[in-house]
């Protein structure tokens, strides 16, 4: 044969296929085979396409599945797969040709017990405490008595029914109760929107915003409660401009939207209870208070009254205070008439020396002389010019006169006022109001008696009583 020859030997009798047909051939063999399988494994890389679909890795210590869920599949899983969890994904096996791999096309994703949910749990709440949403500053107070109430929950189940039981009997509100599922594929984003749809409400509106959210469900096991531990779910708490109460399952449950809530409640009845006070208790310290306050009250001014009873009692009475100013009174009363009689006759002596000096004479030249300097200017005048100087001057004359008489009956106003008020108050101070109480003035010699002594030296004495005077002698 020669060694340049270059046609190929024959392949006897085995067919030759395609690519394409050894491909097909392949994933009858493998979808025949395995045809629907749960595998157990840890998850790997996880990617989420613009498509939807999910791509995920399975792996052990020895060997890596890869696996893929279309969109609607992905959709309806039961659990999100996250890397390093380890899951049981059930599904069935299937080939890639144009890569010409296997992979496992995932029709459900569950955790591989509760220890591993409990991991994933963990780890979620690590990546979302390290964010920030459980952070103590965030929260928010409850309010003390809110006018509405917003309740997320099933609207079937014992929970709503708790709820609104608890509130009729401690004080009642308004209600507004938004339906949602509380376990399943469904818990989660209708729980999340919930909240979200109470924030989006318009304060005062046809259905207005509540002052309060209460997210609330039964006890349940952990996979029963686990649509809580979303992070759709904690964002949505998290992010709520409404005060949020979280309430699901019993009080040794514990979910992450009780983190991300300002208040975990430990039951539902519970949430009501923290939600609104007791009406009866508050009417009852009401009227406590306003005992206190009427108590406080007569009690300060029983001790005002007493403090004003003491200094009272320090003060002098009122006689010792008008004793001094009374007899100064009735000294100076005594001495008005003399001192109005001197008075008198020194202004009319004062009177008597300038009349004296005018001679009678000297007088009527002096009159004489005015009236012709008088008569020399009125010739001077003009009858027109005469006629209004005197009408002005009457004028003058009339408003001097309204004015004159208007100030003279001020004045005799003024003075009747004053006078009246100085005789009260001479017949309030007066000696002679005094002696109406029973006391009498003593009087020898023209002045007022006030000693012993002087009653003694002085024979003949007067005594003046309220309704008059009678003669008394001194015997020693």
């Amino acid at each position: 044969m020669d060694l340049f020859d270059e046609r190929p030997e024959p392949a006897g009798n085995a067919p030759e296929l395609s690519v394409s047909e050894i491909s097909g051939a392949i994933k009858k063999t493998l979808e025949g085979e395995f045809g629907h399988v749960r595998v157990r494994g840890e998850v790997g890389r996880v990617v989420l396409a613009r498509t939807g679909h999910l791509y995920f890795d399975l792996k052990d210590d020895r060997s890596v599945l890869a696996s893929v869920s279309w969109k609607g599949q992905a959709s309806r899983l039961s659990y999100m797969p996250e890397e390093g969890m380890e899951v049981i994904a059930t599904g069935k096996i299937t080939t890639y040709g144009p890569q010409s791999k296997y992979q496992l096309n995932v029709e459900d994703v569950v955790p591989a017990g509760a220890g591993a949910l409990m991991a994933m749990l963990e780890k979620r709440k690590a990546a979302l405490a390290a964010e920030g949403l459980f952070a103590p500053e965030r929260k928010k107070p409850i309010p003390y008595l809110p006018e509405i109430i917003g309740v997320v929950t099933s609207p079937t189940g014992a929970v709503i029914r708790d709820i609104l039981h608890r509130l009729r009997d401690r004080f009642p509100r308004k209600v507004l109760v938004w339906p949602v599922a509380v376990q399943g594929q469904a818990c989660a984003p209708e729980v999340a929107r919930a909240i979200e749809g109470f924030n989006r409400l318009t304060p005062g509106g046809a259905l207005p915003r509540p002052d309060l959210i209460i997210v609330a469900r039964g006890g349940g096991s952990i996979e029963d409660l686990w649509g809580f531990n979303e992070e759709i779910v904690v964002r949505a708490a998290a992010a709520s401009q409404i005060p949020l109460i979280s309430a699901v399952g019993h009080e040794t449950d514990t979910t992450l939207i009780d983190y991300a809530s300002d208040y975990r409640a430990p039951t539902p009845t519970a949430a009501a209870e923290r939600a609104v006070p007791v009406r009866a208790e508050l009417l009852a310290q009401i009227e406590g208070q306003g005992a206190r306050l009427t108590h406080g009250a007569a009690q300060t001014v029983a001790l005002r009254r007493q403090r004003l009873n003491d200094l009272a009692r320090a003060l002098p009475r009122q006689e010792d205070l008008l004793a001094t100013p009374r007899q100064r009174l009735d000294h100076l009363a005594e001495r008005l008439p003399a001192a109005l009689r001197a008075a008198t006759s020194g202004k009319r002596l004062r009177l008597s020396e300038v009349s004296g000096g005018l001679r009678p004479g000297l007088l009527r030249r002096m009159i004489e002389a005015e009236r012709r300097h008088l008569a020399e200017r009125a010739a001077r005048l003009r009858p027109r010019d005469l006629e209004m100087l005197v009408v002005r001057g009457q004028e003058r004359l009339d408003h001097g006169l309204r004015r004159l008489s208007d100030l003279a009956t001020r004045r005799e106003s003024e003075r009747t006022a004053k006078l009246r008020s100085l005789d009260q108050l001479l017949q309030t101070l007066g000696y002679e109001a005094t002696l109406n109480r029973g006391y009498a003035v003593v009087r020898g010699d023209g002045r007022v008696v006030t000693t012993r002594d002087e009653a003694a030296a002085t024979k003949a004495l007067e005594i003046q009583f309220a309704d008059g005077r009678i003669g008394a002698k001194s015997t020693g």
